[in-house]
């Protein structure tokens, strides 16, 4: 049988056409099985919870304020990678430790925001600057929501260590620092909140203007901390969200920010496809690429709907999928359409994103998208990621 004939420019172009109404059913189908986590962020402004959300995600903080959006009255909400398809979901307290706020307000309202039973790993990370002694309404908040939520883990978060360097010290010391006045002040923050946490770190989470080195100073230690406090499957995704093989950067901008949603989305995609789930067909991979082309376009610029992002991720992939006929693909024949094995669909996710980085990042300098230099890096792109998530596992 002639493999490549059967498997036609024209079939591959039907597995794309999915409706809108049917990409966001799936969508929300897929959006109940993610091991999504929900971190409500507790801490006055200025206090390092943005630089939380910065160091989890990998994306600018430009991005992170932008993201950010108005929940209710003394929160905002910024889902990551996108509000369709979120992994994690930052809830952050808003004007606390202001003389006008109402703390009992605000207690009540958060306690109401979480009322409702979900399936998702849900933390509290309460950050505090490590030279801030002023935590009294930080203390009534935490012990209100752990009497309401005892089951829910807190993390006490230590931030803004360089404020307190000694004179000398110019940058991080080995983690972790070993100075008198922060084991000190880890001593009081230790016996002023007992009982009220599970576990405590020390970060330092800086601007690259600023001139300390690392930029997520205690990163390392946070998402080890998170590891212990979460579910496995919601702490095994945060690891592979920082892995840095995966999300190197290559110097661009652009392209920086773009590879973070790229492994987003490539995990959610060897995610889904890894469990034996009845939805977790070809229109599944599709529709989670649709929304990743979406993503893109609108970084680089390009404001897209699902028809037209659907449009795009035919004639990316379809190009792509027909040079791999006999080769990688020859194993999922007749069966392509029924359960994607995890490390294809994560690697071809990733390749599909690398792509779309070509073609937008050529319509963005004003030039004509070129198939064949979109379809050498989506090989490429593959090739070399096909084994790192045949590895993740």
């Amino acid at each position: 049988m002639n493999f490549k004939k059967w498997f036609s420019f024209n079939k591959i172009t039907k597995w794309f056409t999915i409706s809108e109404a049917e990409i966001a059913e799936i969508l929300a189908k897929v959006k109940e099985e993610l091991p999504t986590t929900e971190a409500l962020l507790i801490g006055k402004s200025q206090a390092g919870k943005s630089s939380i959300v910065r160091g989890l995600t990998g994306v600018s903080s430009e991005i992170i304020g932008q993201g950010f959006q108005p929940h209710t009255n003394h929160t905002q909400q910024y889902n990551y990678p996108s509000e369709d398809l979120p992994l994690l979901i930052f809830t952050d307290t808003v004007g606390l430790g202001d003389i006008n706020q109402n703390t009992e307000a605000i207690i009540e309202e958060l306690i109401n925001n979480w009322q409702q039973e979900s399936k998702r790993g849900r933390i509290f990370i309460l950050t505090i600057k490590i030279n801030d002694f002023a935590t009294d309404s930080l203390q009534q908040i935490l012990k209100k929501l752990r009497e309401t939520y005892p089951k829910i883990p807190c993390l006490l978060a230590l931030t803004c260590l360089h404020e307190i360097y000694p004179c000398e010290i110019e940058n991080h010391p080995i983690y972790p620092p070993d100075f008198d006045n922060i084991n000190q002040a880890l001593m009081n923050f230790q016996e002023t909140f007992k009982g009220l946490y599970d576990e405590i770190v020390l970060l330092d989470f800086t601007l690259e203007e600023d001139d300390f080195t690392p930029v997520f100073y205690g990163l390392e230690m946070l998402t080890d901390k998170l590891a212990q406090l979460l579910p496995e499957a919601e702490a095994k995704t945060i690891h592979e969200l920082l892995n840095e093989e995966k999300g190197k950067q290559l110097g661009n901008l652009y392209r920086d920010t773009a590879r973070r949603y790229i492994l987003s989305f490539s995990i959610m995609a060897g995610t889904v496809a890894a469990v034996p789930l009845p939805f977790a067909t070809m229109p599944v991979l599709t529709a989670l690429q649709v929304s990743l082309v979406t993503l893109l376009g609108k970084l680089y610029g390009q404001i897209l709907t699902p028809s037209q992002a659907g449009g795009i991720v035919s004639a990316i992939a379809g190009g792509f999928l027909a040079q791999m006929v006999g080769r990688e693909l020859i194993k999922f024949i007749p069966g392509f359409g029924s359960v994607i094995a995890a490390s294809w669909a994560g690697a071809y996710t990733w390749a599909l994103g690398e792509g779309a980085c070509v073609y937008f990042g050529d319509l963005m300098g004003g030039k004509k998208p070129d198939p064949q230099k979109i379809q050498r890096v989506m090989k490429e792109a593959f090739s070399e990621a096909k084994q790192r998530f045949i590895n993740r596992d």
